[in-house]
């Protein structure tokens, strides 16, 4: 494998809570290579958001070193931390964070604004179009969020995050606001984006969903206590397949 494009090396995070201090992240190790689809679980409060933010570079380590793309991130100053998140990072919320009053085009834009300052505005359009063509919207550039589905909102927000053609793609929690046949349509977007050779990191409390990926790394209180490969990922598009022959065969009967 090539080297890793993020190399993380006794990472910790350490808070302080009134007198006394958090350690939220201990110690972690880790490294992600390209092509991967990582799945980090572990219960509320193990430290795997904390660790995601760090990966992200929204939030510092207060001890360890971590390499982003060959890069040290810890002697950057927050322009540099910016341009290099900007180039690197697309990341993916729960809670889909779109601008409700905007349309999906112009959402899912957005980040053009910031990372590409001197874009003309139909390179970003065309940037933009292409994005949501990938996940399945095309037809739907106009529509406002109010006008979409959940599975359709979550769509927009990954073309949000591969607008600006991210190396890696860090997914928070992508499948807790939605039901069960729109989390197998998103993981099966989530493998599609993987098997054309983006990095995909997400963080995630159901082990249905880290099913799907191919490496599964658990956390607990602050460490990373198991790390290992899924030799056998679950196939979105086979399940999707399997279960709308159930649904045809259910309503036939």
């Amino acid at each position: 494998m090539n080297t890793a494009i993020i190399q993380l090396r006794g990472v910790s995070k350490t808070y302080k809570a009134g007198e006394g201090e958090v350690q939220a992240v201990r110690l972690a190790t880790l490294n992600v290579h390209r092509g991967e689809f990582v799945a980090v679980m572990g219960p509320s409060g193990s430290g795997k958001s904390t660790l995601m933010n760090m990966i992200g570079l929204l939030d510092e380590p207060t001890g360890g070193s971590y390499l982003l793309g060959g890069v040290a991130v810890g002697g950057l100053n927050r322009k540099q931390l910016a341009r290099l998140r900007n180039e690197k990072l697309g990341f993916i919320f729960q809670s889909f964070n779109l601008l409700a009053r905007t349309p999906a085009l112009e959402n899912a834009e957005l980040p053009l604004f910031y990372a590409h300052t001197l874009m003309s505005l139909r390179s970003r359009r065309e940037r933009a179009e292409e994005a949501l063509e990938k996940v399945g919207l095309g037809d739907r550039i106009s529509h406002h969020p109010s006008q979409l589905s959940g599975g359709q909102q979550q769509r927009t927000a990954i073309a949000r995050a591969l607008v600006t053609q991210p190396e890696i793609i860090l997914a928070d929690e992508p499948t807790g606001n939605l039901d069960t046949r729109t989390s197998i349509e998103i993981m099966g977007v989530f493998q599609t984006l993987n098997d054309a050779g983006i990095t995909i990191l997400m963080v995630t409390h159901e082990l249905d969903i880290a099913a799907y990926c191919k490496r599964i790394i658990v956390m607990r209180d602050g460490r990373i206590v198991s790390d290992s490969r899924n030799t056998s990922p679950r196939s979105a598009r086979e399940e999707l397949v399997m279960l709308n022959q159930a649904e045809q065969t259910a309503q036939v009967a």
